[in-house]
């Protein structure tokens, strides 16, 4: 039996979804990956201020640097949905307990005490604390109140902001959607962008409950429609009348 660290939490549709923790492996190839990108930046840096040779050139080279070790991850995790590249490429992402996205201010926390988890060498009381805590955390995580989970890779790549429509739903133009609301709308959307990350219970569960919420307010040719099926007409359908 293969055994998985997961955090179950409550959506406000009442379902349960369990996300899977991430382990030391999967963290620390996360963080090589990271620090080769960084090192590889800090060098072009440094070289780029080696050839300019001004007081004043150095002087933004030593904050560019700065910036670039300390704000690397805050940036990566706040802008790209707690993803650093070396997270994406090992299909991890940060996120507070409920699931949701962390802010600047979490961020910093957990990036300031970093230096902290890499004491006394080696990342060593980072290791120690992902290994005795309940939820895989390291020090900077316990004190920001975050997790790292792992994602289920999708089977396609969807183009940024795009909702794929599936073969069989039919010409939108008939619909009305105009009794969606911008809540509900971003809900579904949601729904969308996240489903391959879940278990497929939780999201056939939670599709049914969206749509089930919905289909009173969209008239159109609806029927015959799987609930993801209906999902996917209604956020392009919304999209087309933007």
């Amino acid at each position: 039996m293969e055994y998985e660290d997961r955090l179950t939490i409550s959506t406000p549709e009442g379902l349960e979804l369990d996300l899977l923790l991430a382990g030391i492996g999967s963290r620390m190839i996360a963080a090589i990956l990271d620090l080769l990108v960084q090192g590889t930046l800090a060098v072009a840096v440094l070289i780029a201020v080696a050839a300019i040779g001004s007081g004043i050139a150095q002087a933004i080279g030593y904050i560019a640097w700065f910036l670039l070790v300390f704000g690397y991850n805050i940036l990566f995790e706040t802008r790209a949905a707690g993803r650093t590249p070396g997270k994406r490429w090992a299909g991890l992402r940060v996120v507070l307990p409920s699931g949701r996205r962390i802010t600047v201010a979490v961020s910093a926390v957990r990036n300031l005490l970093r230096l902290f988890d890499f004491l006394p060498a080696f990342y060593a009381v980072g290791v120690i604390s992902i290994l005795v805590s309940q939820r895989n955390q390291r020090v900077g995580d316990l004190a920001a109140g975050t997790v790292v989970v792992r994602e289920r890779r999708p089977t396609q790549r969807v183009a940024s902001g795009a909702v794929p429509v599936s073969p069989g739903v039919g010409d939108l133009a008939g619909w009305d959607v105009s009794a969606v609301s911008a809540q509900e709308i971003a809900a579904v959307r949601e729904f969308l962008a996240r489903r391959t990350t879940l278990e497929p219970r939780a999201r056939a569960g939670l599709a049914q409950q969206l749509a089930a919420g919905l289909q009173r307010q969209v008239a159109g040719g609806t029927a015959g429609l799987s609930a993801e099926q209906f999902l996917e007409a209604v956020a392009e359908a919304k999209a087309q009348r933007q």
